[in-house]
C-alpha cells in the first residue's frame, strides 16, 4: 500500500491439559523468538487478550484459553548513522511525534538507501549513537527517547507519519493499526474520470507472480490478504480526478494497487503505469501539456494528508493533518487551470 504496519499478530488457544502458568512464561514458550520482554512490554500496553479480554500481566492461563496479543516489531539490529537531517515535526510531546516526511525520503535503511532515511534523520535528532539499540528499564520503558516506527510509507509518497517514543506508547498505537481504528486519509490524483462519487475498492491483495517488486489484486480469495479502500471525489480535471481515499486495511501499496485495479492508475505511478497517458483525448496540445506535466512531476501522486488515533499517554482522540507538498499542490493547480481553459473554450 502507501503504507505497511510494522507489527506481528498472533492467536493461539491453551491445551485442555495445560498447567497454571503466568500468560508470559506460556507465550515465551509457544512463540519462537519472542523474548518475554516483548511480550511483558505488550501486556503492560493492552495488547494481549483471554477470551477476547484484556488481562493483566499475572494472569495464569487456563486450558481452552484463547489468546491474542500484537507485538510491534523491535528496532531492527541495523547500523544506522546518526545525520542532521531536517525533519517538519507536526506535532512532538513525551510520548509521541508526528513527522510530515517528503516524497523521496526511504523510512528506513536498506540495500541501495544506508543513508538519508528519515531513521537516519531521527537518529541525529534523537542524539544517538551508531547503532544504539534502546535500554529498557525495570518498568519496560527505555531508559531515553527513542524512535519505534509503528508504520511506514512509500518512498515516494509524502505525509504524515507516527513515531512513538517508548515501547510501550508504540505496542499501544500498534494495536489500534491492528484493530483498524486509526482513522487515515490520503489524497490521490489519479487518471480519468472516476464514474462513482464515491465507493469501495475491495479485492485480496499480494505480490505478483509476474514481478515481486509490485503488487496485484487477485480475485481468489485463497490468495494474498484482504483488502478495501474507500474513495471519495474531490473534483474533476480533464482526464484525472482528485480523490480522498481511507483505506481500511493496511496492505502493501494499497492504494496504488487498488486504484489500478479500476481503471485509474495514480497519476506518476511508474510501477502500476501511472506514468503514461491514459487519456482518450488524442490532440496534439493536450500530449504535450500532459507530457510537461509527467516530466515535472516524476512520482505517484499520493499524500498522507491526515492521521486520528487514541494518544497512548492521555487516552484521548488526537488528529493531525498535512497541506499538500509544493510539487503534488502545483499539478493540481496545473491541471484544474488546463481544465477551466478546455471548459471556456467550449463555451
Amino acid at each position: 500500500m502507501t503504507e505497511d504496519v510494522l507489527y506481528e499478530h498472533h492467536r493461539l488457544r491453551v491445551d485442555r491439559g495445560q498447567n497454571s502458568v503466568r500468560i508470559d512464561k506460556y507465550l515465551a514458550g509457544h512463540l519462537a523468538n519472542i523474548s518475554r520482554s516483548r511480550i511483558q512490554n505488550a501486556s503492560k500496553a493492552g495488547n494481549v487478550l483471554v477470551n477476547e479480554k484484556q488481562v493483566r500481566p499475572n494472569y495464569r492461563v487456563k486450558p481452552a484459553d484463547v489468546i491474542s496479543i500484537v507485538l510491534p516489531f523491535p528496532p531492527r539490529d541495523t547500523d544506522i548513522i546518526p545525520e542532521n537531517i531536517p525533519l517538519e515535526i507536526v506535532y512532538e510531546d513525551q510520548w509521541i511525534m508526528l513527522i510530515n516526511k517528503k516524497p523521496g525520503m526511504v523510512v528506513h535503511p536498506a540495500k541501495g538507501n544506508v543513508t538519508g532515511t528519515l531513521m537516519n534523520a531521527l537518529y541525529g535528532y534523537f542524539g544517538l549513537s551508531k547503532c544504539t539499540i534502546p535500554l529498557e528499564g525495570p518498568d519496560g520503558m527505555s531508559r531515553k527517547p527513542y524512535p519505534f516506527l509503528v508504520h511506514r510509507l512509500d518512498k515516494n509518497t509524502s505525509g504524515l507519519i507516527v513515531v512513538a517514543k517508548d515501547v510501550i506508547s508504540q505496542a499501544k498505537i500498534a494495536k489500534q493499526f491492528f484493530d483498524r481504528t486509526v482513522r487515515k486519509k490520503y489524497l490521490a490524483l489519479v487518471w480519468g474520470d472516476v464514474k462513482k462519487n464515491e465507493g469501495l475498492i475491495s479485492g485480496n491483495i499480494g505480490r505478483s507472480r509476474k514481478n515481486r517488486k509490485v503488487m496485484d489484486v487477485f480475485g481468489d480469495e485463497s490468495t494474498g490478504k484482504p483488502a478495501e479502500t474507500y474513495y471519495r471525489v474531490l473534483d474533476r480535471y480533464k482526464n484525472v480526478t482528485l480523490l480522498e481515499c481511507a483505506p481500511k486495511t493496511g496492505r502493501t501499496h494499497q492504494i496504488r494497487i487498488h486504484c489500478k485495479h479500476i481503471g485509474h492508475p495514480l497519476f506518476g505511478d511508474k510501477e502500476y503505469g501511472g506514468d503514461k497517458v491514459h487519456s482518450g483525448d488524442t490532440s496534439a496540445k493536450f500530449r504535450q501539456f500532459i507530457t510537461g506535466c509527467l516530466e515535472m512531476f516524476t512520482r505517484q501522486a499520493l499524500h498522507a494528508a491526515s492521521l486520528g488515533f487514541v494518544h497512548p499517554e492521555t487516552g484521548k482522540e488526537v488528529h493531525f493533518t498535512s497541506p499538500l507538498p509544493g510539487d503534488f499542490d502545483t499539478i493540481v493547480r496545473k491541471m484544474k487551470e488546463w481544465s477551466e481553459r478546455i471548459t471556456n473554450r467550449k463555451v
